[in-house]
């Protein structure tokens, strides 16, 4: 009987039927490609057991000049410095009052209502209280002096607490007349919700120019290095500054408060540090002398000097406003130039010196960028997600050729498309975005398009954040196990404390003898793959599988096969290492079209398939 070797095209491509994709690949995940060749991904390790609270929507990694590696964490409650395992708050605060907060409990109850006149407190924000006494009775000075999350807002001036203790009737004292309490910035949801009638959320929520009915923005942050000091800022929100000098036990302070600043705007979209000229920008911010946001404008600071917003013939400070667009969403620095993108178009920011010290020039319109995170640069060429395609910029802008467009944006929750995200994998040469499928509002999606070989494949994870590894030795990404883990470390699934497998699987196209003629009898398999990576103590080990069809547009064939199995293990001999594969496996499957799988979910196991080869003789036209 013949031999036929499967030589399949690498990559995924969903953007025809199954049988039209032919002598290709046509589902998968937690698959990559590595030399035109499927293989299993690489696993991933949280970095310690310690946790944070809130989705963590930013990453940002650096070293300080003493050698301390940091990664910046801003989550839609708290901003942390992660370091050693160990999360440390910065959180800044926005207020702080002293000896006007009081007390108030009820016997049996763990909820205290405090009154603190005009807080400016919403649900979920955080208060750290000191200088209180004890009420009385099982509420404690130690109990009341900590950290707390709001629980509700009563009123403007009073708010509840929950201290986990019970109070008694002897709890009835106010905490005294020393109270301070510091109120960290607002928080943020966790994912866009409505917004109904005129006027609801605040002031600039929800997409510009949209009236009566908007989302909420997510809470996004942007942070870039100033030396070794860190400048950082929340969406819509205020720039902040913390210094690496004083320590992880300090939190961050409004860059506005240091002293000698200037103008620095009040509000802004993004914010970045330009590489070697050492300007602060804000994009979309607040003009000198007003707290209103003009979303197309961009301000820099004086050049090595973050706190100077103030433009004079002595300094470099100034500003610009793009025209088209209604709102600036991101930005990204390159090599040469400084990528900005609004809703509608994308500019390249170049500086020029003085006196014009930054002009803007407009590469392209009609283009649209899905969230502000969405955008990355992977060897010099800025790739972006929009809201329908992919886009490159290399020189010049151009829609990205993708074999998985249709599979993507036709199963996408666009409600959600502020948490779309991009990641560079540099070792693979990939770049990762991840996005909400159409049903749900967490990502739990995503794609990856290989810029070596240009080809895409996808598949299924939770993740709200990613970082390279520039610095680390390893891409980071944010769980939503709140804690971090490393990517591509061992090969199984380490988010948690107990390792679980990783379900890999590929499955081809659909492919037939000739054009699928005559039915075909396949009696024997050859496989070709390899477990050269796999770690466990356990003989590794994949199922392959072959599906039979009696056309191209029916199912299955059930039973699959008369007398036989349409379904075996793949077992690497451990004990004869000169013998990595299995040599053939015999099975006895008949139909027109076939469908081949490969599948692995057993710890510690990685694998990589080769060229398979199948026995078929012809077996009659009839079925």
């Amino acid at each position: 009987m013949p031999l036929i070797k499967l030589q399949l095209k690498p990559g995924v491509n969903r953007e025809n039927t199954r049988y039209q994709q032919e002598s290709g690949w046509y589902e998968c995940d937690k698959i990559r490609f590595r030399a035109g060749t499927p293989e299993s991904i690489g696993g991933w390790q949280q970095i310690s057991t310690d946790t944070f609270l809130g989705i963590c929507r930013a990453l940002w990694n650096w070293i300080t000049i003493g050698g301390a590696n940091y990664i910046a964490i801003g989550t839609n409650l708290k901003y942390y410095i992660e370091n050693g395992g160990q999360y440390y708050d910065i959180t800044p605060v926005r207020a702080t009052t002293t000896g006007t907060a009081t007390f108030a409990a009820t016997n049996g109850s763990p909820i205290l209502t405090v009154t603190d006149a005009a807080n400016g407190s919403i649900i979920g924000d955080f208060v750290t209280f000191s200088g209180a006494v004890s009420l009385g009775g099982a509420i404690t000075a130690t109990v009341l002096n900590q950290e707390y999350q709001i629980v509700s807002v009563l009123t403007a001036n009073t708010y509840t607490i929950s201290v986990g203790v019970n109070a008694t009737g002897a709890d009835v004292g106010n905490g005294g007349a020393s109270v301070v309490a510091a109120y960290q910035i607002p928080v943020g949801p966790e994912y866009q919700v409505p917004l109904v009638g005129w006027g609801a959320g605040g002031w600039g929520a929800g997409f510009w120019g949209i009236g009566t009915t908007s989302l909420t923005d997510i809470r996004l942050w942007s942070q870039s290095n100033f030396g070794e000091d860190l400048i950082f800022a929340v969406r819509r929100g205020a720039i902040y500054y913390w210094d690496a000098s004083a320590g992880l036990s300090v939190r961050g302070v409004l860059l506005s408060s240091l002293v000698g600043a200037t103008d620095v705007p009040v509000v802004q979209n993004f914010i970045m540090v330009s590489d070697v000229s050492r300007f602060v920008l804000a994009f979309g911010c607040s003009d000198i002398g007003s707290a209103d946001q003009n979303p197309m404008l961009i301000r820099w600071s004086d050049q090595e000097n973050a706190i100077n917003w103030t433009p004079a013939s002595t300094n470099q400070a100034g500003s610009l406003t793009l025209s088209h667009g209604s709102e600036i969403i991101s930005a990204i620095q390159t090599r040469q130039e400084i990528v900005v993108f609004t809703d509608a178009s994308v500019y390249s920011l170049q500086y020029l010196g003085p006196p014009i010290v930054w002009g803007a020039t407009l590469l392209a319109d009609g283009i649209s960028i899905i969230g502000q995170n969405a955008v990355v640069v992977a060897s010099g060429v800025t790739y972006w997600m929009g809201i329908d395609k992919f886009y490159k910029y290399d020189g010049s802008v151009s829609t990205l050729r993708c074999d998985l467009r249709q599979h993507v944006f036709s199963d996408i929750n666009l409600s959600q498309s502020l948490q779309a995200f991009g990641g560079v994998n540099e070792a693979f040469n990939e770049v990762w975005w991840f996005y909400c499928s159409a049903d749900s509002t967490v990502v739990d999606k995503y794609v990856i398009y290989n810029y070596i070989e240009d080809i895409w494949y996808y598949g299924t994870m939770g993740r709200t954040a990613w970082i390279g590894a520039d610095v680390s030795n390893y891409p980071v990404a944010a769980t939503y196990s709140y804690n971090l883990v490393n990517h591509e470390v061992g090969v199984d699934n380490e988010e948690t404390v107990t390792p679980t497998a990783i379900n890999a699987y590929i499955e081809t196209a659909e492919w037939d003898v000739g054009d699928g003629d005559s039915f075909t009898f396949i009696r024997r398999v050859l496989p070709d793959v390899t477990f050269r990576a796999s770690t466990g103590a356990s003989t590794p080990q994949l199922t392959m599988t072959i599906k039979p069809m009696q056309n191209s547009g029916s199912g299955f064939n059930s039973p699959q096969s008369l007398g036989g199995s349409s379904s075996a293990s793949v077992v690497r001999i451990a004990q004869a290492p000169i013998e990595e594969f299995t040599g053939q496996v015999f099975i006895r499957v008949r139909g027109r079209q076939f469908i081949l799988r490969y599948e692995s979910e057993q710890l510690g196991t990685a694998w990589q398939a080769g060229a398979t080869r199948v026995d078929v003789k012809p077996d009659g036209r009839r079925g």
